[in-house]
């Protein structure tokens, strides 16, 4: 009796740690997968942005732009998930089926989760426009400055020389490119999606526009960096 007794003790230990060593297997396997497809949504979701769904666009999905391209469908959730990962956010054109066009993902029903995410860029009007002023009358700045630094590295006849030939244009070129870059990142800091304009800092003219297209600011600076880019032209 009590050899039968230690066996079913045997049979019984041997069952439970059986029991508990495959449960513990498939709980592991089942968080290891659960981790595999979180860690394979954020990849898609950081890298890619494009959380593309496998089934027929229906009239719940949404597209969003991104780098000038049209990203989707995604259903409402994954939308919910890319402005949780900072993706889209204030400014990201987005469309969904009922929309007359494209609309500013702050103007439509996602924005009470744009609200939680992340606070709002400052308003264009509230913006300090004083760095882009000064970039405004670059044109006629920089010129002062190659007139300054012909004068210094030459002497009489031969600074005018190097001035009149464009000896110094690097040093404008610098200046607009220059003031265009640190403008941009103030806009980022500000909170702005700077994606539609950024790669514009080079082409300053280009740039301004786009900015004051996008934080609803009128065009008086672009102008006025025209006036002044005609005016060096004529003068030189």
């Amino acid at each position: 009796m009590l050899i039968d007794n230690e066996a079913r003790e045997g049979r019984s230990s041997t069952a439970a740690h059986y029991a508990e060593e495959n449960g513990a297997r498939t709980d592991v396997r089942v968080r290891f997968d659960s981790a595999r497809h979180q860690e394979k949504y954020i990849v898609d979701v950081n890298q890619t942005g494009e959380c593309m769904d496998t089934e027929q666009t229906s009239d719940g999905d949404w597209f969003y732009e991104e780098g000038g391209q049209r990203k989707g469908p995604v259903s409402e959730s994954q939308m919910i998930e890319l402005i949780r990962f900072g993706r889209i956010t204030y400014g990201t054109l987005v469309w969904k089926k009922g929309f007359p066009e494209w609309l500013k993902l702050e103007n439509t029903a996602l924005n009470t989760h744009l609200h939680s995410a992340v606070p709002p860029p400052i308003a264009g009007r509230h913006i300090n426009n004083t760095l882009i002023w000064v970039l405004a009358f670059a044109p006629i700045l920089g010129m002062l400055l190659e007139n300054i630094i012909a004068h210094t590295l030459n002497d009489g006849g031969m600074a005018d020389a190097a001035f009149h030939a464009n000896s110094y244009w690097f040093v404008t070129l610098a200046l607009n490119i220059g003031l265009s870059y640190l403008d941009e990142h103030r806009l980022k800091r500000a909170g702005w999606d700077t994606s539609r304009f950024s790669g514009w800092t080079w082409l300053v003219p280009v740039y301004l526009f786009q900015r004051a297209k996008n934080l609803n600011q009128g065009k008086a600076y672009f102008i006025t960096w025209i006036v002044c880019f005609v005016l060096d032209l004529m003068i030189q």
